[in-house]
């Protein structure tokens, strides 16, 4: 008798033809497939909001968190995003084909070698329906084929923007099958597609701690990891005090439920009593709960209007996704420095200072996917950082790291030209 696991295997089947014939379409077909599902997201709005009202007003009624919902959400001016996105990685070079590092050996042999797309990526996800379409976008162009798997609060959404996808790039020539979503929401089918090494070549989840820790533990094929970012900006005593306000009101307000946004604001002592008041009072406007350290609290709680707590052990090192601050006193760069390393989730940090010196330790010690200074960790994303967009934020450190683009959904081969050379 046949299982719900059962109906992945004609999936990665068909994936695994579909990223051979994918792997040979030429450039111009891939750029206009993508062209075609940038313009039919605008075409087909109406029909891709109304399957994500019935999502977000389902999520609504089983009480999601706002994080959740603010992910869920589409609108017109997102769907124009992810539009853009869309056609800035048609407008990128195609990865596919290239090569480097050639060389001609001491016996003749003219050796180098030719990036390769990876073959079929799996991907897990949770909520965000704009990665359907990314995540997409970045495969056809990278000649790679992909099975996703999006949660069940998203799944209307998902599959008007997955059937949109594949009736789009069909008119192109690409193959359909390049892009599947599993619409079945069996639990079971997430066990089941960990195992599916002999199809899926590389597996990224996209989603909670719960997931990554799962996906990493359970699956049988290469996992990018990531997604989970517990942000720190410090602010150093060199800091410019503006600049400092201007950076942290940025990183905790401007998105607060993405893995990018502020989780921990670090000030130096000598700072603290300039600082603090300015960028409290800057929060306070934007509701932003403050929770505070010991000293934070001396300096902040005589102050009205503000959104005060006491911190807790857990809010050292806790992603909020939420107007929500932790806040600590710190008396040195090194203290700063060694609490990024105990509670930093190798994801995005910063330092404001006008300290040349300073700023470049921090750059130099701090192990993170990516580090700053004088900048927001908002900017950590693929659309921002020149890739198009990104099918993760990678916090491991082989293969890929940070935002993940074209060139890291490739591999390469040795190509080796002879002219009848044999080893001695």
């Amino acid at each position: 008798m046949a299982t719900a696991s059962d109906a992945l295997i004609p999936i990665g089947q068909a994936a695994k033809a579909a990223a051979r014939k994918l792997a040979k379409l030429s450039t111009t077909a891939k750029n206009q497939a993508l062209l075609n599902i940038a313009d039919t997201l605008k075409a087909r709005e109406e029909e891709v909001l109304a399957a994500n009202e019935k999502d977000y007003r389902a999520g609504q009624a089983a009480g999601l968190s706002d994080a959740l919902l603010d992910r869920l959400l589409l609108n017109p001016e997102r769907l124009e995003g992810m539009a853009h996105d869309v056609r800035a990685v048609a407008a990128l070079p195609d990865p596919v084909g290239v090569m480097h590092d050639t060389r001609t050996l001491p016996n003749g042999l003219q050796i180098g070698k030719k990036t390769v797309p990876l073959g079929v990526i799996g991907v897990i996800y949770e909520s965000r329906p704009n990665v359907t379409v990314d995540i997409s976008a970045l495969c056809l162009k990278s000649g790679n084929a992909v099975i996703l798997r999006g949660g069940s609060e998203a799944l209307h959404s998902n599959k008007a923007l997955a059937a949109l996808v594949q009736d789009t790039i069909a008119r192109a020539g690409a193959p359909r099958d390049a892009v599947q979503l599993i619409e079945n929401q069996d639990r079971a089918l997430v066990g089941q597609m960990l195992k599916m090494h002999q199809y899926i070549d590389m597996l990224i989840p996209r989603g909670g701690a719960d997931l990554v820790r799962r996906v990493a533990a359970e699956a049988t094929m290469p996992v990018i990891t990531g997604g989970i970012g517990v942000c720190h900006t410090y602010v150093d005593k060199a800091a410019d005090v503006a600049k400092a306000v201007a950076i942290a009101f940025n990183a905790k307000v401007q998105r607060p439920t993405v893995c990018n946004a502020l989780d921990t604001l670090l000030v130096h002592s000598s700072i603290a009593s300039a600082y603090l008041p300015a960028i409290a009072q800057a929060w306070a406007a934007e509701g932003v709960e403050m929770h505070c350290d010991r000293r934070a609290l001396s300096i902040l709680g005589p102050m009205q209007g503000l959104k005060l707590k006491p911190a807790q052990q857990d809010d050292w090192g806790k992603e909020f996704l939420s107007l929500t601050a932790a806040v600590k006193v710190v008396d040195s760069l090194d203290e700063a420095l060694q609490h990024i390393e105990q509670y930093g989730s190798g994801h995005s940090e910063a330092i404001v200072s006008e300290d040349y010196t300073a700023a470049m330790r921090f750059l130099d010690e701090v192990d993170a996917a990516v580090v700053y200074a004088n900048a927001s960790t908002r900017f950590t994303d693929g659309g921002q950082f020149g890739l198009g967009a990104e099918v993760a934020i990678s916090t491991n450190k082989l293969h890929a790291r940070g935002p993940m683009g074209l060139q890291e959904l490739t591999s390469y081969k040795w190509v080796v030209m002879g002219s009848g050379q044999v080893r001695p």
